[in-house]
């Protein structure tokens, strides 16, 4: 289905295209991408006026040709080379096998869900979600997150307890920053807890997880910034701001990582609060520490008066416990700013800030992960099923995978192949394809990868420089001298030392020279 959902400028570009084209919008077009060249403006930017000034040059001359065709990626979406997806499967096997050490199953839910599924849960952000196009049927939205798919999953097939994680992309109509890693489509890696478990020993193990996670991935320095939804709350009724203005004060919070206090602080007084509720809000969020904050709070009359916000803060201080036992409280910040600005968070919410790259520079990823617990999302489906506590956090692979990339093309992460072969087998001389399709065969059959150059008689010296530039460790040679021998040669390509096996000992010494490689 046609997704819809476009800005306002992007219909008008459309619209453009659809109407009969002037020469006078061509040469304004152009006028345009001269100006974004002089300013400087951003690669995504540039490319995006360059694909609508093609587009009105090819309506101005006729009916589009295949020539035509503008060839660019939609506006936060891009391709990815072998090189660039040989890093993402790294990172995607360290993530994986994290979350397998820590027993967790894997699932797979639609990539679109039923729009009422979607709506409701996001607060401000649901303007973000991709609707599909009405075709007579079911109204559908793409999924914005993996969070609520699962709570979905969770409720129509009634399970009660679960430890599971899932990589799959999720869709937002945000604003694309292609540089920091914000893109339109992009791959979550979401671990949960579902479950009615004992307070505060899901989330320590999810605080614990996180940090293994960016600790292997070895993305330098970070830290994970801690907070209670319902502790945020019980500082906004302190503070005198009504609970039906809860949340979208609570949004505004949530925007003090981008803005300056004084731009969230106007932007609270715009929804309705005084200037001096703003600034008993301000004097909270800007509280930062560890265990010592909690003990501060804890003498804060006014704040403990509220219920909800004197449990927030003895849940807090048993996860901190717990977290001091696993090893990782010095990762760990509580901070009162923190907001999280979705709808279904009801206890503790974390974020984890990249603070340095593994050089010690700074870096301008910042958040690449964010979760908390969400206690009523799965009865928001099956309220006669009760309720099912979930616990559970996303890792923002494509902002981890920009700075991934970045360190490969620096040289940081060694040598980066983009194909797992093994073995090369080469020929010399002519009229051996069949020798080397045979050779191959046996290897594959041995489950060794393995490659040969789909030329009848390739040249030697193309099939050594092939092994060399893609980082093949073995190369088998026939040639006629070695068949009248019954065997074949193996030269090592980094040290171009060669040895002669007979075929019936090939595997096992192709085996024994790879275990000696790695």
């Amino acid at each position: 289905p046609r997704v819809l959902g476009l800005t306002k400028d992007e219909m008008a570009s459309e619209e453009t295209v659809l109407e009969t084209v002037t020469p006078e919008q061509v040469k304004a077009a152009e006028d345009k991408v001269k100006k974004l060249r002089k300013e400087g403006a951003p690669k995504e930017t540039l490319d995006e006026a360059i694909g609508q000034l093609r587009v009105l040059k090819g309506k101005l001359g006729g009916e589009a040709t295949p020539t035509q065709f503008v060839l660019k990626c939609p506006k936060g979406t891009r391709d990815y080379d072998s090189f660039q997806m040989a890093i993402r499967e790294r990172v995607f096997d360290i993530v994986t096998n994290c979350f397998k050490r820590h027993g967790a199953v894997t699932i797979s839910t639609p990539v679109f869900e039923l729009k009422e599924t979607l709506m409701g849960k996001y607060g401000e952000d649901s303007k973000l979600i991709y609707d599909l196009a009405d075709q007579g049927g079911e109204l559908l939205s793409l999924r914005y997150d993996l969070t609520v798919p699962f709570a979905r999953y969770l409720a129509m097939n009634k399970i009660k307890q679960m430890k599971r994680y899932h990589i799959a992309q999720v869709y937002r109509r945000d604003q694309p920053a292609m540089t920091r890693g914000r893109y339109r489509e992009f791959y979550q890696c979401d671990f949960d807890i579902a479950g009615d478990y004992d307070l505060m020993i899901a989330d320590a193990e999810c605080l614990h997880l996180l940090a293994e996670i960016l600790t292997n991935l070895q993305l330098g320095n970070f830290v994970i910034k801690v907070n209670h939804r319902k502790l945020l709350d019980g500082v906004f009724a302190a503070c005198g701001v009504t609970s039906d203005k809860f949340r979208s004060i609570c949004s505004a919070v949530d925007k003090l990582d981008k803005l300056p206090w004084n731009d969230v602080r106007e932007e609270m007084i715009q929804k309705g609060l005084t200037a001096d509720i703003a600034d008993s809000i301000g004097y909270y969020v800007t509280m930062k520490g560890g265990q010592e904050l909690i003990e501060q709070l804890s003498q804060d009359t006014k704040l403990t008066a509220i219920g909800d916000a004197d449990n927030a803060l003895k849940e807090m201080g048993l996860l901190f416990q717990y977290c001091s036992v696993l090893g990782t409280m010095d990762k760990i910040s509580f901070d009162l700013s923190l907001a999280r600005g979705l709808d279904y968070y009801t206890g503790v919410i974390f974020e984890a800030i990249l603070t340095g790259d593994a050089s010690g520079s700074d870096t301008n990823v910042g958040s690449v992960s964010g979760g908390g617990r969400y206690d009523e999302l799965v009865n928001m489906f099956d309220p006669k099923g009760g309720k099912l506590p979930c616990i559970g956090f996303s890792v923002g692979i494509e902002r981890i995978f920009s700075i991934m990339e970045a360190r490969a093309k620096a040289g940081a992460l060694g040598n980066v192949r983009t194909v797992s072969t093994s073995v090369f087998v080469a020929s010399a001389q002519k009229d051996l394809i069949e020798d080397r399709m045979k050779l191959c065969t046996m290897f594959w059959d041995a489950g060794i990868p393995t490659e040969m150059m789909y030329r009848k008689d390739p040249k030697f010296l193309n099939q050594i420089q092939y092994c060399e530039r893609e980082g093949i460790p073995l190369v088998v040679i026939v040639g006629n001298e070695e068949k009248e021998k019954g065997g074949v040669k193996i030269r090592n390509v980094k040290t171009q030392k060669e040895s002669f096996v007979k075929l019936s000992d090939l595997i096992p010494e192709i085996k024994k020279q790879l275990e000696e490689h790695q």
